[in-house]
């Protein structure tokens, strides 16, 4: 698995940390970050098939 460097706002880091770890609901940043990706990615798939803008397999 590729691995890439991003800058984050302090304030965002502390709100993502609050959401991993043992009472968390992500093992660590890695894999919230992930999930947050996949779940931005599926809302503007969403919203592109709204628009129609979403690419046919034909």
């Amino acid at each position: 698995m590729p691995k890439i460097s991003v800058e984050i706002p302090q304030e965002l880091l502390d709100d993502l940390d609050e959401h991993v770890g043992d009472d968390g609901k992500f093992v660590n940043r890695s894999d919230a970050i992930r999930a947050s990706i996949r779940k931005n990615l599926d809302i503007l798939d969403e919203i592109d098939a709204r628009h129609d803008r979403l690419e046919s397999d034909e």
